[in-house]
């Protein structure tokens, strides 16, 4: 990330469907939190299904709350709802593993 004005900070705003990923490069001022963040970003703008009052964030891949101070270089990930319960997708790559193995 290139250098950015006294006072500010850059950080990554990121969101990513199984298509289309974006990794936006966001310079915000020192004391930004991660939900304002994303607004600054245009991610809210680039994808019309994103709630704002409905987002899950992490940043490096630990869940945090949208009032989280970003420090320079963090990336804030933007994680979409699960399809799958992580259970029973085991379940069937299991049973599809028996069905293929007598």
């Amino acid at each position: 990330m290139a250098d950015v004005e006294p006072g500010w900070i850059k950080v990554e705003v990121a969101y990513a469907l199984p298509y289309e990923q974006a990794v936006l490069e966001t310079p915000v001022p020192r004391g930004t939190t991660a939900m304002e963040a994303v607004r600054r970003s245009g991610v809210l703008e680039r994808f019309a299904e994103l709630d704002e009052g409905q987002l899950d964030l992490g940043v490096f891949g630990e869940a945090i709350g949208g009032d989280r101070l970003l420090e320079q270089g963090d990336s804030v990930e933007i994680y979409r709802p699960l399809e799958v319960d992580p259970r029973e997708a085991r379940r069937r790559r299991v049973a599809g593993t028996k069905r293929g193995h007598p």
